[in-house]
């Protein structure tokens, strides 16, 4: 999806080292920051880092920006509970 969107295959391939890949600004790697805490089991959402996510965007922003990652992870957990199979959409489509 994200190649649809634009995104270079650079950027998506440098995803796992987005905290040190010069691909991704700041902004992007305080979100992708904020996402991994809220992801990854035993990881929490510091204060410090909800302090830096609000000098970049506003409370609203910060609330649609987690909803929309509570959502891709419940998503994901009931799709594997369930079995149900990937539909490939981060991949780069033929032609892209």
């Amino acid at each position: 999806m994200g190649s649809q969107l634009g995104i270079a295959d650079e950027k998506i391939a440098a995803l796992t080292d987005y905290a040190t890949s010069s691909l991704y600004t700041e902004a992007e790697r305080l979100v992708l920051e904020y996402a991994d805490c809220i992801t990854i089991t035993g990881r929490e959402v510091s204060d410090e880092l909800f302090t830096r996510l609000r000098k970049l965007y506003t409370e609203d922003a910060i609330v649609e920006l987690t909803a929309a990652i509570a959502w891709e992870n419940a998503s994901s957990k009931f799709n594997r509970a369930l079995r149900v199979a990937s539909q490939q959409l981060w991949g780069r489509q033929a032609g892209s």
